[in-house]
């Protein structure tokens, strides 16, 4: 007979042992399926501007702005020379000047420089630090999050120092 013995586990302990392990793949699946969520509904509300800055046939010009109050800045497009909204009022001032994208319903521009086309890229990074916070918490990849995050702070803080 052998030095060493082998016992047989109990069925209440491999049950246990395998819902431990459900719930590890639960909590994996549910925190992956979170953040492909978190990452799409960013990708799809930044899609909703960018697809007018990459040209799919939206009008361009100039805008020259005339006033700027809280809900935003109002000013002349040209060459049309009718009056448009600006939204992004960050750092804007009466007699500013830059290129803009005029969108499909008539009233309102975006910026068409690097500093628009970042702004309006800006919610797939706040879906990218929220998906860090989920990645390290859920997924247990830390340096995963850390990455997201650096990238998402980074890209937030180059559109903040190119807006002004």
């Amino acid at each position: 007979m052998s030095a060493t013995r082998t016992t047989r586990r109990g069925a209440a302990r491999r049950a246990g042992e395998s819902a431990f392990g459900a719930l590890l793949l639960g909590r994996i699946a549910l925190a992956a399926l979170l953040t492909a969520a978190l990452l799409a509904g960013g990708a799809w509300a930044s899609w909703d501007t960018v697809r007018h800055l990459i040209g799919s046939g939206a009008e361009q010009g100039s805008v020259t702005l005339l006033r700027c109050e809280r809900d935003g800045c109002t000013g002349v497009f040209t060459p049309p020379g009718e009056t448009v909204v600006l939204e992004q009022r960050l750092a804007r001032g009466a007699d500013d000047t830059f290129d803009a994208v005029r969108l499909p319903d008539g009233t309102e521009v975006v910026r068409s420089d690097t500093a628009g086309a970042l702004y309006a890229v800006a919610p797939f990074s706040g879906a990218l630090l929220l998906g860090a916070v989920v990645v390290a918490g859920g997924l247990r990849r830390y340096r995963v999050a850390w990455i997201m995050a650096g990238l998402a702070l980074a890209h937030l803080l180059v559109t903040f120092l190119l807006w002004i």
